[in-house]
């Protein structure tokens, strides 16, 4: 986020927008030339500042917990210690401080109507908004180039992605955010002169309005830029993801019809056969049928599996974080480049509250989308929770043996096993048959 909007103290006039979630009161109280009892009225405002404390409270409050959920339960899964839940994990970080540092001072201020914490600690505000929902975009970058090289480029990958590229990236993403947040602010280059000095006459008001360059170099920094970078690259993570699983499944369903094809189907497949069908060639038969599925490939084609699974759910991550995010940019830029186009205030806290609610939604997707997830969430909650737990985080990797989507794998193996062990038998057989 790279703006604010404006905040006025209380005694707003009569005409002015209301705040976020306000509602239009359905009584007139200049009617009848009487103005209602103070008493009445005051229970209307306190029911709006209820709802308002309860809806905000509930996305900061899943906002922090959610993400410090997605923290601990990658610390204590060994399984989601991969190189892409580095940057997830340091995503989360960033989600989380905007819920403590962005989303609680704004919220102080629609439920209160003014600015609480004086001039510095706006510009303080300011800045962390602005650097940590850089920050937050710059993650969602990156991981979209970890899996861009996962699925793309799967033999460079683990040259390219070494733990100190990723060092190096995650650094990237906390330091670059903060080159166009904290200077320019503290020294006064994002404003106008007119805005610098109504601020200092008025220190009980929070406004952030910027100049034309601050707003554009601000907003292609980040939004722009990385999105269009994670778009080109999410982009060619489908289709390559799409062709692999093409390939994929009709590796198996070819695999699937050869096991269950009669011997002389499979005798045909390579030529014709002498009248007696030697156990030469029923040997090169079941070893052309079974080179089609063998534990390496079984275990190469589940990580792929997981690879296409894991890049679905960081771009429904992305796709999430646009559309929260997009609105609010685009105001953004338009409002700065035209100086005369109006905006309500209440329709610039939506436009906030939406892009808020981004770093709610995270661990949501996570849990709902990614099983390992759901399984880690699941064995976290359940350690933080129940008093008499003392067990050690559970073994994700054992649960995939209870998993029905792998069930179709099992069977695959027992049949090919089963076919393995059947041609043991028959070449057994036969070599005993011509012994005697």
């Amino acid at each position: 986020m790279t703006a604010k909007t404006t905040f006025k103290p209380v005694e707003v006039p009569s005409f002015d927008v209301p705040s976020l979630l306000d509602v239009t009161s359905t009584e007139d109280p200049c009617a009848n030339g009487t103005v209602g009892n103070g008493a009445e009225d005051s229970w209307p405002d306190m029911s709006l500042t209820i709802l308002k404390g309860c809806v905000l409270g509930s996305i900061i409050a899943t906002a922090v917990f959610g993400n410090l959920l997605v923290m601990v339960s990658v610390m204590r899964h060994r399984k989601l210690r991969i190189i892409t839940n580095y940057f997830v994990v340091s995503l989360a970080l960033a989600d989380m401080l905007v819920a403590m540092f962005a989303m609680t001072f704004n919220a102080s201020v629609q439920l209160t109507g003014k600015w609480l914490f004086g001039y510095f600690m706006c510009d303080v505000w300011n800045s962390l908004d602005v650097y940590f929902s850089t920050s937050s975009i710059l993650h969602l970058m990156c991981i979209s180039v970890d899996r861009y090289y996962a699925i793309v480029k799967p033999l460079k990958y683990p040259i390219n992605m070494t733990k100190r590229v990723v060092a190096f990236m995650l650094l990237a993403c906390w330091i670059l955010p903060a080159i166009i947040s904290f200077p320019p602010i503290f020294c006064g280059l994002y404003t106008t002169d007119e805005n610098s000095l109504h601020r200092h006459k008025h220190p009980e008001l929070c406004e952030f309005k910027v100049n034309q360059i601050y707003a554009i170099l601000s907003s292609s920094i980040s939004f722009w830029i990385p999105c269009t970078i994670m778009t080109v690259t999410y982009f060619a993570i489908f289709r390559e993801a799409n062709r692999q699983e093409k390939q994929m499944h009709s590796r198996m369903g070819n695999a699937m019809l050869l096991s269950h094809r009669p011997s002389k189907d499979l005798n045909n497949l390579n030529g014709e056969l002498n009248s007696g069908g030697s156990s030469k060639t029923l040997t090169l038969n079941e070893i052309n049928t079974d080179h089609l599925h063998t534990p390496t490939k079984d275990k190469h084609m589940m990580k792929m599996k997981r690879e296409h699974k894991a890049a679905r759910t960081l771009s429904i991550i992305m796709g999430t974080f646009i559309l929260c995010w997009l609105p609010f940019f685009l105001w953004y830029v338009i409002t700065a480049l035209c100086k005369t186009c109006p905006c309500p205030d209440i329709v610039i806290a939506i436009l906030f509250w939406i892009g808020y609610t981004n770093s709610a939604l995270n661990p949501l997707i996570y849990a709902y989308f990614n099983r390992d997830f759901r399984e880690a969430f699941k064995n976290t909650l359940q350690c933080a929770f129940c008093s008499l737990c003392r067990r050690e985080p559970s073994d994700l990797e054992a649960l995939d043996f209870r998993r029905p989507s792998l069930r179709y794998d099992d069977r695959t193996k027992s049949i090919y096993s089963e076919t393995y062990m059947k041609h043991i038998d028959r070449r057994r057989s036969s070599e005993f048959g011509s012994s005697l």
